[in-house]
């Protein structure tokens, strides 16, 4: 196996071993000796995200490799894009496999989706949904201990014991009698051995490394260092860099094209059009960007979005005057409502938000002369990729090898359902004749104005409490586009004329209210939307979470002490909800004048987080001094990860609230980098305290769900401090002058 590579590897020596994979025929073998190497994994049969054990007999693949000098390589499915996935999926496999954490290595996988597919997508291989360790969870478990076992079978015969007697631990094989070897001296026998169908699994009550905290991420010393090799750092022979000119409203699409003083900038060497744009390549980034500022394109707008933000707001508060397709209904709402004690009724708008990563996209595609292609990515969705890329060139997708390699970041805006950056590439290769590796590189502003934002979503609510203050009526209506349809997930995600995503977290909430309906308005646009980190949870936890502080407040009740009164039937959400408090030191206590505090609780991903907000308020100025979470994420495969999850989901909700939004003026995006997208700053975090619940349950998502209850709990701790509620996002901090 490791011969593969280094030929591989010396046949193109202009980039490092890791970025290059051996044949994927070969790297995919079952189990082999080659070069003394183990390799060993699992491959699980599709099961839906309902599936709760996984268990489907193993078939092996290359998941994990154990070479002679000791060194185990778990094979990475998942992009890791700074959440730490790396970290999490080779615990796993050095728990199973009772190995030292020294000896441990991660490398990303080839991109093949019948063996690495993501077993909660179906027949694709791919990151999202903060499903990287709970889809992966059973298969690596299965797959370190195979890998143990035949390890163990191995030294039995070679010392001529029962392999009962013997013991692992740390990476050392031992026996009573004073034989001792390492994974490597075994390794070369252990290959040719049958892969055990039917393994045991340790208790989780013996792990010695996983919900262990303080255990080192394993990419903390290459990053810190700069060996981590990003899209940006790849360099092929005879490369050039590519920029592109999008249409400057969405919807728009190029007409005549003035090249020519692009073309007398020193260092740019073609000027091509594509279906997405304009494109300048050139010897180096300078010199495509000066070229592309030196274009004159006249744009044809026909099809295009032409309307300002304000003009779209109004335009879905007209749609939500009227019933939408019906997502969740039970009991008759009118009824329960006219029959109310007090009715509480609030609507809520949310802006277009950009994912804003740190790297901005960037990806470089080669034309081989057999006509297959090679592409290296920050590669979020592999399978979508290859189809994309293989598109545009007429080819096979399993003729489009996909390199994937570390990513700055994502919170979505990589997994889109047609791949667009890499098939812009695509195109430009092809429109220039794949005379040379073109490396497309996205500016700050391609990616602000690039839109596949978080949609703007309208949400009109009404709620009715008894006279003794029980919520008795729930009425939601949203309006909002989807970005769903029209995409190969529209069969699986759009049902009954609703998308699953624009409702999540509405549709679906906890609360125990005797009449809900809720429905959904699809209002559609030529601005391209997507996924943005937590979904439609990002907007449906802020209209429920807010909704039930003012339910509890027109109730008198204590807003903790009104959800837990719901909450009676889902004890995950009580057990967060009631761990945030104690920490908090929640109480029924005002908090000093300009002083709030605020809650909120959530369930997204399979995970519950809880969250106390305190906030300072004062002349039109807030503060977020204090957030205490509650997370439980099932097993905490690595503590500290899930903590800096949570911190990050913190961090990056408490941008969207206070400052970060989207906005349009006649069609035309008015934001462009991080001067008028203001990301947070570090004087506007908060001091943060996670607590983790201790669980048995399989590990569930946490690389989204610190994100939606932030917002609501800031907002809850807004009123909780002046009494003025502030429900859209972000917040109108100039109305609490005065408060």
């Amino acid at each position: 196996m490791y011969s593969t590579l280094r030929l591989t590897a010396a046949a193109k020596p202009e980039l490092p071993a890791t970025l290059i994979p051996s044949s994927r025929r070969a790297f995919l073998k079952a189990s082999g000796a080659i070069a003394g190497t183990l390799v060993i994994g699992f491959y699980l049969p599709f099961r839906s995200a309902a599936a709760a054990d996984l268990k489907d007999p193993p078939a092996p693949n290359a998941f994990v490799k154990i070479a002679p000098d000791s060194t185990v390589t778990v094979i990475i499915k998942h992009l890791d894009m700074g959440q730490g996935v790396t970290t999490g999926l080779t615990t796993i496999v050095a728990e199973e496999l009772d190995a030292d954490w020294a000896q441990m290595r991660s490398e990303f996988a080839p991109a093949d989706a019948k063996l690495y597919n993501n077993l909660f997508f179906g027949p694709v291989q791919g990151t999202g949904g903060s499903t990287a360790v709970a889809n992966s969870w059973m298969q690596l478990r299965n797959a370190g201990a195979a890998a143990r076992e035949m390890l163990v079978t191995a030294a039995a015969a070679a010392w001529n014991l029962p392999a009962g007697e013997i013991t692992v631990k740390k990476g050392v094989i031992s026996h009573a009698s004073g034989k001792t070897g390492n994974f490597g001296d075994f390794a070369a026998k252990a290959a040719t051995l049958p892969v055990p169908q039917q393994v045991t699994l340790k208790d989780p009550k013996t792990f010695t490394l996983i919900g262990q905290p303080h255990l080192p991420r394993i990419d903390s010393i290459d990053k810190t260092t700069g060996k981590a090799i990003y899209a940006l750092d790849v360099r092929r022979p005879n490369m050039k860099t590519a920029v592109l000119l999008h249409p400057p409203r969405f919807g728009g699409v190029p007409g005549k094209v003035d090249d020519a003083a692009a073309r007398k900038i020193p260092g740019v060497l073609d000027v091509v059009t594509v279906p997405q744009g304009v494109a300048v390549i050139a010897e180096h980034t300078w010199a495509a960007l000066q070229g592309r500022d030196a274009l004159k394109v006249t744009w044809d707008d026909s099809k295009a979005e032409m309307r300002s933000s304000a003009e779209m707001v109004e335009a879905y508060k007209a749609m939500a005057a009227k019933p939408g397709a019906v997502a969740v209904k039970k009991g008759d709402v009118d009824q329960a409502l006219s029959g109310a004690a007090k009715t509480v009724e609030a609507d809520f708008v949310f802006p277009y938000l950009a994912h804003a990563p740190m790297e901005p996209l960037n990806c470089i595609i080669e034309k081989q002369a057999d006509g297959s292609v090679e592409c290296w990515a920050g590669s979020q969705f592999q399978t979508v990729e290859q189809m994309t890329v293989a598109q545009v060139f007429g080819i096979k997708p399993e003729q489009v090898t996909i390199h994937t390699v570390w990513a700055g970041g994502s919170f979505g805006r990589r997994a889109t359902p047609n791949a667009d950056y890499l098939g812009e590439a695509a195109a430009i290769v092809k429109a220039t004749g794949g005379k040379y590796p073109v490396h497309l590189v996205y500016s700050r502003e391609d990616d602000i104005r690039g839109g596949r934002y978080r949609p703007m979503f309208y949400h009109k609510l009404r709620g009715g409490l008894d006279k003794d203050g029980n919520l008795v009526a729930w009425e939601q209506r949203l309006v909002g586009q989807s970005f769903m349809i029209g995409s190969p997930f529209e069969k699986v995600m759009v049902k009954d004329g609703v998308d699953a995503t624009a409702v999540e977290g509405a549709a679906d909430m906890p609360y125990a209210v005797p009449a809900i309906q809720v429905d959904w308005h699809h209002a559609t646009s030529p601005i391209t939307t997507l996924w943005w980190r937590s979904v439609g949870h990002t907007h449906t936890a802020q209209a429920v979470e807010v909704m039930m502080d003012d339910l509890a407040h027109e109730a008198g009740k204590d807003p903790v002490e009104f959800r837990l009164a719901l909450l009676k039937d889902h004890p995950r959400h009580v057990g967060v909800l009631k761990l945030a408090a104690e920490k908090a030191g929640w109480s029924g206590d005002k908090m000093p004048t300009g002083r709030g505090r605020g809650v909120a609780v959530h369930e997204s991903f399979n995970s519950y987080v809880a969250m106390i907000a305190e906030v300072t308020a004062k002349g039109g100025e807030v503060k977020v001094d204090r957030v205490v979470a509650a997370v439980d994420c099932g097993i905490a495969v690595n503590p500290d990860v899930i903590k800096a999850q949570v911190e990050g989901g913190i961090g990056y909700a408490l941008g969207a609230a206070l400052r970060d939004q989207i906005t349009l003026t006649k069609g035309v995006v008015d934001q462009a980098n991080f001067d008028t997208y203001e990301p947070l700053r570090l004087s506007d975090m908060p001091a943060i305290e996670v607590h983790i619940v201790e669980s048995s349950e399989a590990p569930t998502g946490i690389g989204e769900p610190g994100v939606p209850p932030l917002a609501p709990a800031v907002s809850n701790a807004i009123f909780n401090a002046t009494g003025k509620r502030l429900r859209s996002l972000p917040f109108d901090l100039q109305s609490l002058q005065g408060a």
